[in-house]
């Protein structure tokens, strides 16, 4: 079955004292756009969430949200940075002999000087950050792979309705073709006859001018090639794979030969049922705008 372009996911994983979570959302889009939101200190696994989408999804703008926790106390190491007190002490010192003004080292007001002082967390390896991240990733895209599965569905089972629904207005209107032709020729008749009067009619002439008007009329062409279209329709809403585009290219074609049929039947209740089919083949436009 097709997939939906719309869906959310989301999958949670823990690992050294921090806990990965990680949200997936789609809308629509024309081809597949993935855009990563972590940590400025993970955005080295942007590249890899990428890749593991790409493998899976084939349409869809996908925005992937990663949030990193800590989920016990972990111990934090203080790094001083010597040289840099020394320099500002030594700076201080200077200002102090420039200005002719007394200076004592003060130990509490050089640590607050900017970067003198940081916290450290415990070093982890990016391979063990990477694990869990990606064992999240993997929940998130399963919950998310899964609706846009079961929206699919829901698509799928609509529009095969609507190609049903379009399959029987084509169905009326093969009926009706020959009928065009028959009343054609009588209301042709008619009009010579009343022109002419009495006047013996020329039936070769008459012959060949229905028959121009018959080939000009025949909508069997376009009937067959609208038929296979909507074979392929539902062949590509019936597979696993990526049928929006396709889909979309179908509906154009349909589209094509519906306006043809209308055009050259040139009849009332033809047209009666080309608008049905048009209306029709808009909302299935309308729908596979959705499908992946």
């Amino acid at each position: 079955m097709a997939n939906s372009m719309t869906g959310f996911g989301r999958g949670e994983a823990s690992v050294g004292g921090y806990q990965f979570s990680i949200e997936l959302k789609s809308v629509n889009h024309r081809f597949l756009e993935i855009i990563v939101r972590a940590p400025r200190h993970l955005i080295g696994f942007e590249e890899q969430i990428r890749k593991s989408l790409q493998g899976r999804f084939q349409r869809g703008r996908i925005e992937v949200h990663v949030n990193v926790v800590e989920t016990e106390g972990m111990t934090r190491l203080v790094k001083v940075d010597k040289d840099l007190a020394l320099s500002y002490d030594k700076t201080l010192k200077d200002l102090a002999l420039t200005l002719n003004t007394a200076y004592e080292t003060d130990i509490y007001h050089l640590v607050a000087f900017p970067d003198v002082l940081s916290v450290e967390d415990p070093e982890l390896a990016l391979d063990t950050l990477w694990g869990a991240c990606a064992e999240a990733l993997s929940r998130a895209t399963d919950s998310f792979g899964q609706m846009r599965s079961i929206e699919g569905e829901k698509l799928t089972t609509d529009l095969l309705l609507r190609l049903d629904l379009i399959t029987k207005y084509l169905a009326l209107i093969a009926e009706r073709a020959p009928s065009v032709v028959t009343d054609y020729q009588e209301r042709l008749q008619e009009r010579i006859q009343t022109l002419m009067g009495e006047v013996e009619l020329d039936e070769t002439r008459l012959v060949n001018e229905v028959a121009y008007f018959a080939d000009r009329a025949s909508i069997a062409e376009e009937l067959v090639r609208f038929d296979s279209h909507l074979a392929q329709g539902r062949d590509a809403l019936r597979s696993n794979d990526s049928v929006g585009r396709r889909l979309d290219f179908l509906v154009q074609e349909m589209n094509r030969e519906i306006n043809t049929i209308g055009s050259k039947a040139n009849d009332l209740t033809i047209g009666q049922q080309v608008v049905s089919v048009k209306s029709e083949l808009e909302k299935v436009r309308e729908q596979i705008q959705n499908l992946e």
